[in-house]
């Protein structure tokens, strides 16, 4: 027999997961509107609207759009960690954990939510404000992971000499982000030029390529990213 305890706590763990389902809606809906529509364009109508709430739910999980801003950006932040820095996290060489990085990162901006980091990065540059200081965080980070992974890579001899560290770093981040923005929904080129730009800037040679005998002879790149993205 189900006691009053037992519905009592089915009905909460029932409860918690609308709410995760309810706020995970929200989070995607706000992403694809940010990235769009940016920051202070932002309808919270047409966001509850297109997650399939009400604008009242919405501001039953957020107060306002800066905390659900603040949301998408750790969202998007977690969602790119899971996904991506995964791949990199798996490579003991510095310079396959950084092509594994751009490989992925192509695949992951294949969806419409993944250019709201630098849509609201532009926006708030030079502001000082809670969502820009957030972005700045992320960015110092994935600034000092790259500068880490290319001084690794020049003291064992894998990535040439050449400029600054921390410089190269932002460089090999900034060609990362630009490309795979302009050619989302490009597969599967976008994951290709991605590598070729990242080695570009990193001094290393063009990746070693094998030929398809689907794709009718023409030479194709060795590693899927779509097939490590999907593990």
């Amino acid at each position: 027999m189900t006691t009053t305890m037992e519905n009592a706590e089915r009905d909460r763990r029932t409860q918690a997961d609308r709410r995760a389902r309810s706020r995970s809606a929200l989070l995607e809906a706000a992403a694809r509107g940010l990235s769009t529509y940016g920051y202070a364009n932002l309808a919270l109508q047409r966001v509850a609207s297109e997650a399939g709430y009400t604008r009242g739910a919405l501001y039953h999980q957020f107060a306002n759009k800066e905390e659900l801003a603040l949301a998408v950006v750790q969202w998007v932040d977690e969602t790119w960690n899971a996904e991506v820095g995964r791949l990199a996290a798996e490579e003991a060489d510095p310079v396959d954990a950084l092509i594994a990085i751009a490989r992925g990162h192509a695949v992951y901006c294949r969806r419409d939510v993944a250019r709201v980091m630098m849509t609201l990065k532009i926006e708030f540059a030079g502001q000082d404000h809670p969502v820009g200081r957030a972005l700045e965080e992320i960015s110092d980070r994935l600034v000092a992971d790259c500068t880490g992974r290319i001084a690794a890579g020049r003291a064992s001899g894998t990535i040439p000499p050449g400029p600054p560290l921390q410089e190269t770093a932002r460089a090999y981040l900034g060609a990362l982000s630009g490309l795979v923005i302009q050619l989302a929904g490009h597969a599967p080129f976008d994951v290709e030029l991605a590598e070729r730009a990242v080695r570009g800037v990193l001094g290393l040679p063009p990746a070693p390529r094998t030929t398809d005998p689907q794709s009718g002879g023409a030479a194709t790149p060795l590693a899927d990213a779509d097939t490590e993205a999907r593990r």
